[in-house]
């Protein structure tokens, strides 16, 4: 470690320490701050004062003062564990999410027994939809960990990853029985109720969190998603105003709050107040993560490039004979959880929810052409072993089913890749108005770790660029393995459209598809509660409603609701 080259220093930053201990001890972080200042001027290199100093800006919310001192921590000694820890939790609070798996990845190397760094790295690794990886993560958490908080709720995390979820409702409720003030506990046993249609108590448990822990006050968008929100919810409206001044909340809290005002803005009929948020969490949402349109449009005109009418007769030849996927996919919000509740109430059919499968290897094999190959053929090993490896995650998820499903919406950018590996999977094409989807979007929580606009022009100009993309699988891929489910067509008149999904999936015909609201399965889609009601027609022509206040997205008002017709490049 290198020291001060002052003589006097340590003689000068021994009451300063003192002083400081003394503070955090008293539970003062913000008046240990000085003292720790002036310690750190003294010794810049020492890494304690340095982690210490770290620790007290944490506690009172100045992130990126934080992140600075632990990065002068773990500079001064690479192997400080606790360091690299507090440095993941200051880069997750600033919402860099891959700077945050690495530190805690670097913390957990360096201490193995860090149960917390697992339990938040798990947690990352899942949102960014790394499954097994997560699962890995909550195991090592749950193994270091026993019988802590961050023990037990990695084993009911990595019990609910693996769908065991009887088994982590139990951990969980076991877990409240000894420690009921457990707020992390009630949120994830909310979101476990609300997947499974038990909202009255999804409820309690997230207001539960809330009154326990204030700087969980995101909560309330899960709250207010179990069930609308009426004139009898007194003062919920005024309790989640008042939650948005909470000392030290966290960004992405702020952005939950705003959506979740929105949303019962919204269901109460003021449209005017409710935009109003909706547009306050799109500049939350902007303060930490930027999309570049440009750069996206140029990826599309690559795809296009290299997906080539050769390329896909070339398919029957290239890929694998096996007909076992199902792909629905679209933009967000288009219909793609409905389309999947439907398929899957067919005995014959496993629901896969949202893989991160292609996301990964379709970005592997563009990243190959960006490299210099950019030639439209496909290596014959890249095609066999995604192949066989998609088809293992399937066959995890329903050993013997004839088909299942994966409704990752963003798969419209590998449709033709997927054909390619897949020339007999149906690929399934969930269309909807595009102002209404924008909408929708636009009221939506994404995690932050998606590449993915959801207001504003960039938002519009991504909608073009999906539109023309889409449009260019409509004119290479076969008729009978993409077919287009139209989500206005779907709810006014389903029995027609469902017979022809079903028929398009090779399968015989079975009435309970007409029943998806009977769904058992989970649903981890933001659209819980709809996704429990028989099929409705209210969100058609939503924008309306909203029609002053539209903004930027008025540019698809324009764009007209004939979704197959080709766009113009914006």
């Amino acid at each position: 470690m290198s020291q001060s080259p002052n003589p006097a220093a340590p003689q000068q930053v021994a009451p300063l320490l003192a002083l400081a201990t003394k503070l955090l001890s008293a539970g003062r972080p913000a008046d240990a701050i000085a003292p720790l200042r002036d310690a750190a001027l003294l010794e810049p290199f020492n890494p304690t004062i340095q982690h210490d100093l770290g620790l007290a800006y944490l506690e009172v919310g100045r992130v990126p003062d934080a992140i600075a001192a632990l990065q002068w921590a773990v500079a001064s000694n690479p192997r400080y564990a606790d360091a690299h820890f507090r440095l993941g939790i200051g880069l997750e609070k600033l919402g860099n999410i891959g700077g945050a798996i690495v530190a805690y990845d670097r913390a957990t190397k360096l201490r193995p027994s860090l149960t917390e760094a697992w339990f938040r790295a798990g947690a990352l690794v899942y949102e960014l939809g790394h499954r097994d990886e997560a699962i890995g993560c909550f195991r090592r958490a749950a193994a270091t960990g026993g019988k802590t908080s961050f023990g037990r709720l990695g084993k009911a995390r990595a019990l609910l990853a693996e769908d065991h979820n009887q088994e982590a409702e139990q951990v969980l409720r076991q877990m409240l029985a000894r420690d009921p003030s457990n707020a992390m506990a009630h949120d994830l046993l909310g979101n476990l109720l609300s997947e499974f249609g038990r909202f009255d108590e999804a409820r309690e448990c997230f207001q539960r969190a809330i009154a326990m822990a204030p700087l969980l006050a995101g909560c309330y968008y899960d709250l207010v998603r179990c069930r609308p929100v009426t004139s009898d919810d007194d003062g919920l409206l005024q309790r989640m105003e008042a939650a948005l001044a909470t000392p030290g909340l966290e960004a992405a809290q702020r952005l939950r709050i705003h959506l979740a005002i929105g949303k019962a803005a919204d269901d109460l009929g003021d449209y005017a107040l409710a935009m109003q948020h909706f547009d306050a969490a799109d500049a939350v949402r902007r303060g930490s993560a930027s999309f570049d349109s440009a750069a996206f449009c140029i990826e599309t005109d690559r795809l296009i490039a290299r997906c080539t009418p050769e390329l896909i007769a070339r398919a029957p030849e290239l890929g694998s004979s096996d007909a076992t996927p199902v792909l629905i996919l679209g933009m967000p919000r288009s219909g793609t959880t409905l389309v999947e509740q439907i398929v899957s109430m067919h005995p014959e059919v496993g629901a896969g929810d949202e893989l991160n499968f292609w996301n990964e290897r379709g970005a592997a094999w563009h990243r190959s052409g960006a490299e210099g190959n950019e030639t439209p053929f496909v290596a014959r090993d890249f095609l066999a072993n995604a192949a066989a490896d998609y088809l293992g995650v399937l066959r995890t998820i329903a050993p013997t089913a004839a088909r299942v499903t994966d409704k990752m919406p963003f798969n419209f950018l590998w449709a033709g890749l997927i054909h390619v590996a897949f020339p007999r999977a149906i690929i399934i094409h969930c269309r909807r108005a595009a102002v209404d989807t924008a909408l929708s979007i636009h009221q939506t929580h994404f995690h932050p770790g998606l590449a993915f606009p959801t207001g504003g022009d960039e938002l519009v100009a991504y909608f073009r660029s999906y539109r023309r993309l889409t449009h260019h699988w409509r004119s290479v891929l076969p008729a009978d393995r993409f077919i287009e489910v139209d989500y206005e067509e779907l709810t006014r008149a389903p029995e027609p459209v469902i017979r022809r999904i079903i028929a398009a999936c090779g399968l015989a015909w079975h009435d309970a598809c007409l029943r998806p609201e009977s769904n058992p399965r989970a649903v981890r889609t933001p659209s819980k509660w709809q996704t429990r009601q028989p099929i409705y027609r209210t969100s058609v022509a939503r924008w309306r409603r909203y029609e002053p206040w539209l903004g930027p997205l008025r540019a698809l008002v324009d764009d007209g609701s004939v979704q197959d017709a080709g766009i113009a490049r914006s």
